[in-house]
């Protein structure tokens, strides 16, 4: 390269640069400038905004999914919560069915109970009424034997032996009545 010449005594310095090497350098360096500034850098800005948009829209995405997936917990919450009120609906429904037919049964029971009970007091009554039939017959053909035998004479007689029994009957009807009377007034 170009050496200068020094004046006889002048020494270079070691750290200066030549000027030509300064200048060179300069225009490298601006040249490498310009290039990184037409290829590299968009590149760099093409990679960093497709990053970018990359990351919002996968932020984007994952914020509509949350929002989904609230939406859908919440949707389910509520159908649990509809799912729980019909449950108790239907127990409380049940609860009451069950209250109406044992009611039901009971009041069935107290139909039956009162129908059972009626019919053995018509029973009763209408045995009551047989075996007082049966004892008048009976006491008639004793009360009539017994006063043919005091009387001395056969009360074979039916019209006969029917006014003795009813009177002996109504005799003791109302000794029966009278013996009532003083019982209950003594009470």
């Amino acid at each position: 390269m170009y050496e200068i010449t020094l004046a006889a005594g002048e020494e270079t310095n070691p750290l200066l640069p030549h000027l030509v090497e300064i200048a060179l350098s300069l225009v490298v360096f601006a040249l490498l400038v310009i290039a990184a500034k037409k290829w590299v850098v968009p590149n760099f800005e093409k990679t960093f905004s497709a990053r970018t948009s990359a990351i919002e829209g996968g932020l984007q995405a994952a914020e509509t999914k949350q929002a989904e997936a609230d939406a859908r917990l919440a949707e389910l919450e509520k159908r649990l919560g509809d799912a729980r009120h019909e449950a108790a609906q239907i127990r409380e429904d049940a609860r009451e069915q069950g209250a109406t037919i044992i009611a039901e049964m009971r009041e069935q029971a107290q139909t039956e109970a009162s129908r059972i009970v009626e019919h053995a007091h018509s029973q009763i009554e209408a045995e009551r009424q047989q075996a007082v039939t049966s004892l008048r017959s009976e006491v008639g053909m004793l009360a009539t034997s017994l006063a043919g035998r005091i009387v001395g004479e056969s009360l074979d007689d039916e019209a006969r032996q029917s006014r003795v029994v009813e009177r002996f009957l109504a005799d003791l009807e109302a000794e029966e009545s009278s013996s009532r009377s003083t019982t209950g007034g003594a009470r």
